[in-house]
C-alpha cells in the first residue's frame, strides 16, 4: 500500500503559494534547517525558488511549492494540481479563503442518477482552480 508523502506544485511566487495554503489549511511553513538552507544557496538556488508546508498534526502530506513556467507549451513542466477541500462550514472557509487571496469562481452542481454533487469553485492567488465540498 502507498500513501502521498509531497504534493509538488509549479508556481511563480512559491513563497506566497505557501503562505496561503498554509493558512487555508492550517499547515505550518517548513523552514530549512540552516545548514541546508546554506547548501542550497551554494548549488545556485534562489531562497524564494522553492517553499514547504507541512502539517503540524503529521497526518497530511507535505505540499512543495516550486517555481516553474506553467505554460504548456513549455516541455517538462508539472501538470496541475487540483485540491478539493472540506469543511464542516463551507461558506466560512470560502470567506477566509477569500480574505487570503483567493477568487469565487461559481457554486455548482452535477446530478448522476439520484446523486447530486456541489461544489464551490475558487482560484488561489495564482488563479490555479480548486473546489470546496458543498453539502447538497
Amino acid at each position: 500500500m502507498a500513501s502521498i508523502s509531497n504534493i509538488t506544485f509549479a508556481c511563480e511566487n512559491p513563497p506566497r503559494m505557501a503562505r496561503f495554503w498554509a493558512a487555508a489549511l492550517d499547515y505550518e511553513i517548513q523552514t530549512l534547517p540552516p545548514n541546508l538552507l546554506q547548501d542550497w544557496l551554494a548549488a545556485g538556488h534562489d531562497e524564494d525558488e522553492a517553499a514547504a508546508i507541512v502539517d503540524p498534526k503529521g497526518q497530511g502530506p507535505r505540499l512543495f511549492f516550486q517555481r516553474m513556467d506553467k505554460r504548456p507549451e513549455v516541455p517538462n513542466t508539472s501538470i496541475p494540481i487540483h485540491l478539493d477541500l472540506h469543511s464542516r462550514d463551507p461558506q466560512a472557509l470560502v470567506d477566509r479563503l477569500t480574505s487570503l487571496g483567493a477568487t469565487l469562481v461559481a457554486h455548482r452542481s452535477r446530478r448522476i442518477g439520484d446523486t447530486e454533487d456541489r461544489w464551490i469553485e475558487m482560484r488561489d492567488p495564482e488563479a490555479n482552480g480548486f473546489c470546496i465540498e458543498s453539502p447538497a
